[in-house]
């Protein structure tokens, strides 16, 4: 369809993903995704007749810029709706934003929980919908002897709180907690390689984010530790990280999250196929692109329903609204603003590919207070994958 001239004619909605910086790589997977959806809804003919038109900035992985450029989108571009953020430190930045000009922000990135704002629409994984899995299945796999890094800002902080109850729960043991800074120097992970050595966990439980998650693998295959003693095993490590690190670091390492590039399904292997069609095949399809797509098709359909891009309005009709996203039905829940979600655990391969080894085949609902959560709710009867 011809998109018109008119912006008045246009659904104006605020795109904020870094394109520079540290978090670059796996934000520009969700910006990718974001345009995708929107490219999408448009050669169907819009909502409602009219196009979705992004009005996008590159905050450049800085929480600042992030919310300067979001109370631009606000005041001076007029948008209502605004698809944001990765790192926890840059949500926060936007998130009072968001509220003060009563908008809605849509964020598409597993985080520490512990939060809920009326104007905030979370489609990424809680602690209940990774953590947990994740904790459950390395006890049952690799033991409980935990040694955590993670990068210098609010998440690793808030993840690593979650993830020491479910160690403790479990009986286990953290040897040690390691922060590097966001922006790493090779002599911040020499640190991390001797306190490996010294303490020999079962697990290493890494919430390093951007560029060093590579420099922390590849520092890892250099000292020569065997991952299929002692993985690594991680919420933040995605196909983007894998790209920059190579499939020889790689190998052997764990990521829980609700989709993998590899995921078999119909719905999976379509939106692989369209975004590796328009960016390439080496482009890496991450779990935060997939969120970023499903949720700008589910405040789209928002708008179609109620006529109008008013945040309050899409708002009530997003609540138990469902989408058949890449990673199975999604759904929002009504209590919490946040999504049900698909958990998975998949393991990297020689080629740098995440293959499945527990899939439960079960959608969970957001506790992101972890307030019914134990250990004790998951079975691990699928750890026989493991070996297959």
């Amino acid at each position: 369809m011809a998109v018109m001239e008119d912006h008045g004619g246009a659904w104006r909605v605020g795109v904020l993903f870094s394109q520079t910086g540290v978090t670059s790589a796996i934000e520009r997977t969700q910006l990718n995704a974001t345009l995708l959806a929107i490219e999408e809804i448009n050669a169907a003919g819009g909502v409602l007749g009219r196009p979705v038109e992004p009005v996008m900035y590159d905050p450049g992985s800085d929480p600042k810029k992030f919310r300067s450029f979001a109370e631009r989108l606000f005041q001076v571009d007029k948008i209502k709706l605004l698809f944001a953020c990765y790192m926890s430190s840059t949500r926060k930045a936007v998130l009072p934003v968001a509220e003060a000009h009563r908008g809605l922000l849509f964020y598409p990135t597993l985080y520490e929980g512990f939060e809920y704002s009326r104007h905030c629409v979370y489609t990424g994984a809680a602690p209940n919908q990774n953590s947990l899995q994740l904790a459950k299945f390395l006890f049952s796999a690799y033991g409980n002897r935990f040694l955590f890094v993670g990068s210098n800002y609010i998440y690793p902080y808030e993840s690593n709180r979650v993830m020491g109850d479910f160690v403790s729960q479990g009986k286990g043991k953290i040897l040690d907690e390691i922060y590097v800074p966001l922006y790493p120097d090779p002599k911040d992970f020499e640190r991390v390689i001797s306190r490996i050595r010294k303490t020999s966990p079962d697990v290493i439980f890494s919430t390093v984010v951007g560029s060093g998650t590579a420099e922390l693998y590849s520092a890892y295959r250099a000292a020569g530790f065997d991952p299929t003693r002692m993985p690594i095993a991680s919420l933040t490590t995605s196909e983007a990280e894998v790209a920059e690190m190579g499939a020889e670091a790689a190998e052997g390492h764990i990521t829980a999250a609700p989709f993998f590039e590899t995921l078999s399904s119909p719905a999976a292997r379509r939106f692989v196929s369209s975004f590796k069609e328009k960016y390439g095949a080496n482009a890496p399809v991450t779990a935060g692109a997939e969120a970023s797509y499903f949720q700008l098709h589910l405040a789209m359909r928002a708008v179609a329903k109620c006529g109008t891009d008013d945040p309050e309005q899409v708002l009530a009709n997003l609540r138990d609204a469902e989408f058949d996203a890449p990673q199975g039905r999604v759904r929002i829940d009504p209590e919490n603003n946040h999504t049900y979600l698909w958990p998975r655990i998949a393991r990297l391969d020689r080629n740098g590919r995440f293959q499945a080894v527990w899939n439960p085949g079960v959608r969970v609902k957001p506790d992101p207070y972890c307030v019914v959560q134990s250990l004790d709710d998951w079975s691990v009867d699928e750890l026989p994958l493991l070996h297959s």
